[in-house]
Order: C-alpha cells, then structure tokens, then sequence
C-alpha cells in the first residue's frame, strides 16, 4: 500500500481538536494494551495530532510530521511498520516460511499454506478481522502488518 507512497497522495492533512484525539488516544490505547506505558511519549497531550486523508480511505496520525497509525475507513488505528520495529511486541504475530516472504514484501496476500508449513506459525489466539504483525522465518522485524480473514482456529 505504502510502496509508492508519495505526498501527492495526500489529499488534507487537519490538525483535530482535543475531543477526537482523545477519541484516537483511547482506541489506539484499547487496540494496544502493551503500548500503554509508552503511549504519553508517543501522543503527547501538548503535541499537535494531525490527520493526513490519503487515497483509497486511508488515514495517517502524524506526530511532529512522523507517522506512527493509520486506518482504513474506520476501522481500527494500526501501527506504521516503523513503530512495530520499535515496539515488536504490540501485535499478535503470524510467521510465514522462507519461500513466502519475496511474495509478500512484493504485496501478495498471505494463504493458509505459508502459514501452516513448517516454516510458518500461527498464534492461537488470533481471532477473524484482527490486524497481525507478519514476521518471516528466520528474521527478527516484522515484514508487514495485515488483517486476517479467518480466525486461527480455522486455518
């Protein structure tokens, strides 16, 4: 999605008011818990929170000019693959196998086989519509994030 992401892409960029980041602070606060202890310094209160309205419905939260979230539509806020790098234990994870990962760093979709191979892991608690960080066998950072379409228990 952000590959050739350039600033024509941005269509407005508002700073909002203190009631909608508030709204953002508590969404992004109860989507991750194990942010919690970081978030003050990742949003601060006396910071300005910017919105950016990008193509295709996609929203960024930009503190002091750096991504940290977007979304989709409405739905939920997801870290940028910066801030997972920093924070690597934010997300469920998903781990695909050697031969899938030049498949999706090129953006294809992630299917049951690379997960279920023995390269591949799943985390069983991984619920349908949760956004995962996407790791690959063998590495230590994220290669993606993503949403599943089945539960884990499905798969």
């Amino acid at each position: 999605m952000f590959k050739k992401f350039t600033y024509e892409d941005v269509s407005a960029q508002n700073q909002v008011k203190a009631s909608v980041q508030r709204k953002i602070r508590q969404s992004i606060a109860d989507e991750y818990p194990g942010l919690e202890p970081v978030l003050e310094d990742l949003l601060p209160k006396k910071s300005p929170l910017i919105v950016a309205k990008c193509q295709n419905h996609l929203n960024l939260v930009l503190v002091n000019n750096v991504p940290l979230f977007f979304n989709i539509r409405d739905g939920p806020y997801m870290p940028t693959l910066r801030l997972l790098h920093q924070y690597p234990d934010i997300m469920k994870k998903l781990q695909v196998d050697r031969g899938a990962i030049k498949f999706v760093l090129a953006g294809a979709n992630i299917m049951c086989p690379g997960l279920t191979s023995p390269g591949g892991a799943l985390d069983d608690e991984v619920l349908e519509e949760t956004p995962v960080a996407i790791m690959a066998e063998g590495k230590q950072h994220a290669l993606a994030i993503g949403f599943t379409k089945m539960s884990a228990k499905d798969m």
